[in-house]
């Protein structure tokens, strides 16, 4: 059943609108960028305010509004909790953010870290995993963007992915990380309101027993709590969430952008902020079949559900929570990116006396073909949201370690670092196909723990910490 709401004039029309208010307003911040770290990292000056909420609204996205729902659709309570215990993602990288500042208080990137911390080998596969994510998390939002349209106007999947990737390529292009963090403050506030309005609408008008008759008795199931595929998506999302962030430059660009001494507190309130988001998303789906709605695919059940709740005008709201969500995300991901492709790949292979001023000017070229290539891959829409996201949660799982204990411990060495990716990456992509999605990321992590932890038993390494401060700012100069 297709829940088609919104005139595509209509559609064509709230586009075009929030194309040209984020674009001009990301021209207008980028007026403020002079030098590369203003472009990359805002100055390095971002307050706790626009701290709290940049790291909030790039958690909310397709994930969030589309594949939460979608999850507690297959899964069910476990489902729903699972996702919300991403949030310990934020909460755990807080003091990492911390410690980062004060080790690397000149850094870009997190393979800034990992090169200078573990050596060449182990930040070649570092790459291979951040970057395979990278593209991952940028075609799931793009695909997200498409399916938003299909879902709640009947465009054409190729038009909306299409139209929203522009709009956030261009104004990223325009502001850098400065129009990023401007930007997910307005859509964090949208997004809170819009979530809880839906969340509250549901129980009003569907109803908590309406709701439990319907489910119990069409897909009991989703209420049993020894639900075995359920519960292991539990603990396999937990270390995904953990592993995305962890090793995401995404994170790291805000850890090195925030004011000194406020990452901690930001990244921890903003945990906190997000983690009933995903349980109030997540319980929308369970109204479903009380409302008689089965969708042609499970990623499209969030949307439909809402547009069916509030109405026509209700599913234009729908439209903008969802859209401020995904560009609060896919915004954070071209800009993060596009600085791993520049100072990682463009400076640290290809031009290692780069100047900041060619640098700055290839970080731009890097976001529009970032960009492009996404568009490429979103063309043909292979997988579900969720299946595809989490295809890629045995790579980011099997750097949590590396991450944990190259940040606090001198013992662990590069090659060990090397083995404990590469080794638990592959085994994780063995669990996926074998077993299920669900497994994934809870292999990768548990092979990956195993392996730092007898490379620190077998090898007596002792790093110095200075290094890392003492380098970075000889290769920034």
């Amino acid at each position: 059943m297709e829940l088609v709401t919104i005139p595509s004039h209509w559609a064509f029309l709230i586009l075009g609108v929030f194309g040209i208010f984020w674009v001009g307003f990301g021209w207008w911040l980028g007026k403020k960028n002079e030098s590369l770290d203003d472009f990359m990292l805002a100055g390095r000056n971002v307050g706790f305010a626009f701290a709290s909420a940049t790291a909030m609204a790039t958690w909310i996205t397709s994930n969030t509004t589309l594949v939460a729902p979608q999850l507690t659709y297959q899964f069910g309570i476990w489902g729903m909790v699972g996702y919300s215990m991403a949030a310990l993602g934020l909460i755990l990288f807080a003091p990492l953010a911390k410690r980062i500042k004060l080790l690397m208080p000149q850094g870009y990137t997190c393979g800034d870290f990992i090169r200078l911390r573990y050596g060449k080998v182990a930040w070649f596969v570092f790459l291979i995993v951040s970057l395979f994510y990278a593209l991952g998390w940028l075609v799931s939002l793009g695909m997200a963007g498409g399916i938003l349209l299909s879902a709640l106007s009947g465009i054409d999947y190729h038009i909306g992915m299409s139209a929203i990737l522009i709009i956030c390529v261009l104004y990223t292009l325009l502001g850098g990380l400065r129009a990023v963090i401007a930007t997910d403050f307005i859509q964090t506030i949208i997004i809170l309101f819009g979530v809880l309005l839906i969340g509250y609408i549901c129980v009003r008008d569907v109803g908590l027993e309406n709701i439990h008759t319907a489910v119990s008795r069409e897909s009991p199931e989703l209420l049993n709590l020894l639900f075995p595929a359920a519960i292991m998506f539990l603990f396999n999302n937990i270390f995904f969430g953990i592993g995305e962030i962890f090793h995401s430059n995404v994170w790291w660009s805000r850890a090195f952008a925030f004011k000194q001494n406020l990452g901690q507190r930001a990244f921890l309130l903003s945990g906190l902020l997000w983690l009933p988001i995903p349980i109030v998303t997540g319980f929308v789906a369970l109204s479903a079949m009380a409302l008689n709605i089965y969708p042609p695919s499970a990623d499209m059940i969030g949307p439909m559900i809402a547009a069916r709740l509030l109405g026509d005008i209700g599913a234009i709201f729908v439209f903008v929570v969802v859209f401020s969500a995904l560009a609060s995300s896919l915004d954070s991901l071209l800009a993060a990116t596009s600085d791993l492709l520049t100072k990682d790949i463009y400076k640290g292979l290809f031009r290692k006396d780069a100047t900041k001023k060619q640098l700055l000017k290839t970080s731009k070229y890097m976001i529009v073909g970032l960009g492009g290539f996404t568009w490429l891959l979103c063309l043909p829409k292979v997988a579900t949201l969720g299946a595809l996201l989490n295809f890629t949660g045995a790579f980011v799982a099997s750097t949590i370690w590396p991450i944990v204990f190259g940040l606090y411990y001198r013992r662990l060495g590069g090659i060990t670092a090397a083995l404990a990716m590469a080794i638990a990456s592959a085994i994780g992509l063995v669990g996926y196909f074998k077993i299920g999605f669900y497994v994934a990321a809870l292999l990768s992590c548990l092979v990956s723990l195993v392996i730092c932890l007898s490379g620190i038993a077998l090898r007596n390494e002792n790093f110095d910490w200075q290094l890392l401060s003492a380098e970075e700012v000889k290769n920034n100069d």
